[in-house]
Formats: structure tokens, sequence, C-alpha cells
């Protein structure tokens, strides 16, 4: 920093000194408390949000008195359009006021009363709100027309469902944000040729199928007409990355920042190559998982359920745990990620049927699966009540993982 950036801040910093004595002083009658937006990355700038409202809207970690949650946003913002809708529902102040008050608020004694979401930093919705509350984010009429005017522009006629699919790869956070290594991540992508097979057999079926992404590291190689490779074709913006994730059939994603967009407006989920397993999205009905496969480089051998949990790597954030305990992460097929989606779409649409053995699977599963797991980072619970399904025709077909 620059000795003239320094006089500049000199101002800022004598303001934020005299707002936190007022603050301070006041606090037996109105407590006033301040956050900083997760707004750099998009999964947090609508998870992290959206789940401190439904906790407010249950009386869940706020203060038994009167108050008021004042927030700033951080740059660089991932998304203009989240920003402005979340105005419409937060106290949102520039972030030259509010960031100089966190960081004094920091160094004094107390300073926890005037934090807003200090108890919630995961995100994750183990209260099971979401399945109780409606989405705090609401199109305005205008943003309607808008979105409607886009879903036209990009060739999906009136009244046609679409299924967006959200393949996470390494180019976005390289893009966004170029300064840090985000290698630690890569054990969370996925190869987007492994989705053609899904994409043409919801084609098929006569649903559009929209490919998300503000970067990618490539196409979507299909040629059939109900395929829309959104992330490449120039149509992409802002806003419609909100509004066609707002009102898809359902969504299937690889478990990355975007498909919190899906997940904050109540839409159904297939999450697919799910890792770490220990962080499965597990709070909703709307939920089905299936995760990439655990192999030992050495023997070439699977590891069982039992063993991912076991070994620690259930709950690894990084691509150097699995490499140092000797384990490759091997991608879903096409065909258990089609079977995943099918699974789904038969769901909603009423036409699904159990075989024989699919709830004896399911009890498997989740018998082994701890839900009583901590955020490694928080300390806060991962799991609240157990709603989501793992996909069906993965539990047949590898009933030994079950062990």
């Amino acid at each position: 920093m620059s000795l003239s950036e320094k006089f500049i801040k000199i101002p800022q910093y004598i303001l934020a000194i005299l707002s936190l004595i007022i603050v301070r002083l006041i606090r037996p009658w109105l407590q006033i408390r301040f956050e900083i937006l997760y707004s750099t990355r998009i999964g947090h700038f609508t998870a992290n949000t959206e789940m401190y409202l439904c906790e407010s809207d249950a009386f869940i970690n706020v203060p038994n008195q009167r108050y008021i949650d004042i927030f700033c946003i951080r740059e660089p913002v991932c998304n203009q359009q989240l920003t402005t809708m979340w105005k419409r529902e937060l106290c949102i102040l520039p972030a030259w006021i509010v960031c100089p008050i966190i960081k004094i608020n920091r160094l004094i004694p107390s300073g926890e009363f005037h934090m807003a979401w200090e108890k919630n930093r995961t995100g994750l919705d183990v209260h099971n709100l979401l399945d109780r509350m409606p989405s705090h984010l609401k199109f305005t009429t205008s943003e309607e027309t808008l979105g409607e005017a886009g879903l036209r522009k990009m060739g999906l006629p009136k009244g046609v469902q679409y299924v967006c699919l959200n393949v996470r790869d390494s180019a976005y956070l390289a893009d966004h944000l170029p300064d840090y290594d985000w290698s630690y991540h890569n054990y969370r992508n996925s190869d987007i040729n492994n989705y053609i097979l899904v994409a043409e057999e919801l084609a098929k079926r006569g649903y559009f199928v929209i490919r998300m992404g503000a970067k990618v590291n490539g196409r979507l190689n299909s040629a059939h007409p109900n395929i829309i490779d959104y992330a490449t074709n120039g149509m992409r913006s802002d806003f419609m990355d909100i509004y066609l994730g707002a009102k898809c059939l359902f969504c299937i994603t690889t478990g990355s920042g975007w498909d919190g967009v899906p997940e904050m407006m109540r839409r159904p989920i297939v999450y697919v190559n799910m890792v770490p397993l220990g962080y499965l999205h597990t709070f909703s009905n709307k939920f089905l998982s299936i995760t990439k496969r655990h192999v030992w480089r050495s023997s070439r051998k699977e590891l069982t359920l039992s063993e991912i949990f076991s070994s620690g790597l259930a709950f690894s954030m990084s691509a150097k745990d699995f490499q140092s305990k000797g384990v490759e992460l091997i991608e879903n097929t096409p065909e258990e990620i089609r079977d995943a989606a099918i699974e789904m779409l038969e769901r909603i649409e009423g036409t699904w049927r159990s075989q024989e053995n699919d709830d004896s699977l399911q009890s498997q599963f989740w018998e082994l699966f701890p839900n009583d797991a901590l955020d490694a980072y928080s300390g806060n619970r991962l799991h609240g009540e157990i709603r989501a399904r793992y996909g069906a025709a993965f539990l047949r077909d590898n009933p030994e993982w079950l062990q």
C-alpha cells in the first residue's frame, strides 16, 4: 500500500472508531452487527447469505434483543445480479465504511457481539430450513420479462422445460481470482465429455439441456438442437446465470459454486462426481447424489464406503490429501451420470418405480454415513436430518461397495 493510500484510509478509520464507540454504547438497547458478504464466490454468495436469512426467520443464531445487521460487498464480485437482488433483502453499505469497523471491532474484547454470522460459516442447511421456507430472492416483474426474453433468444419455446448442467473445471477460478493457487481443488473437476450421454438422453425425451458456466475449459460437443452450450455460445450474462438456475426443472451438477443458485431457489438437484463424500448435500428430499470412485493406486482396488470414511478421505478438502494417501479418484461413467439424472427426472414426473432391494440399499448406505460429522474449519455440524437419496442404480450395480 502506497503512502497516499494510507493517508486516504486515515479518515475512514477515524469514522470507524467513532461509529464503533456509538455502536458499543447503544448495545444495551440496540445490537448492531456487521459482516462482509462472501461475494467473490457464487456458492458462498448464494448459500451462506440465504442460510443467514433462513436462520434469522427461524430465530436461530440471532440476538435475544432488538438488532440490526449491516453488510458490505467485497470485490471482485462474482455476480452483479445477485448483488442487486440481495440489496433488496439486506442492509448493504459500501465496503470502505464497513470493513474498517469490522477490523477495529475484532481488536476489542466482546467483538463477537457485533459480528452477524460467526456461528454459520458453512452455509449448510443443518436445520432443514430450505424445505420449510420460501426463497428470499424474488424476481421483479421487469426481471421476469427480461428472463423470458432471454429464454426465447436462446431458442427455448415458451413453456418448455429445461435442465441445467453444471460441470466444474479449473477455468473459472483461474480467471476470476488469478492471484491464488487453486490447484488444491482439482480433485473436484470433471471431464465435460462424460456428460454428453446424459444431455442427449434428456434431449431425446423432449427436454432442453443448458450447459452452465462463466468460464470453462472446453465445449459440450453435441449436435442435438435441444442442447445449448450457454457457457460458450456468447449469450451468458450475470442475470441469466441466476434466472436459468431459478427456473430449471432440475440441475445436474458436480458440486461447484453455481449450483448454489438452484439450491437457493429450491430446485431439485442431482449431484454427480461428488467429493469429498462426507460433504454430500443431505438436507432436502430434492437432492440425489453419486460420488467419484476411490481407488488405491498400488493395487487398483476400489475402497469401500467404510474405508473411505475410516481413511479420513471423506472429509479431505485438498488434492494433496488423496495423493499422499495413494488414492486416485475416478469419475462416474457417462452411464452412471445418465442413470442418476433419469432417476431424478422420473421422480419429478411421477413415473419412478423402485426395485425390490432399493430401500434396503438406501438404508445400508445411510447407516454407514456419519450424519453427526463436523466441519473441520468451523466445527459446525455438516448434516441435519438426512432427507436426500443416493443414486439407486449406482447402489444396485455396486452392492459390494456398501461395506
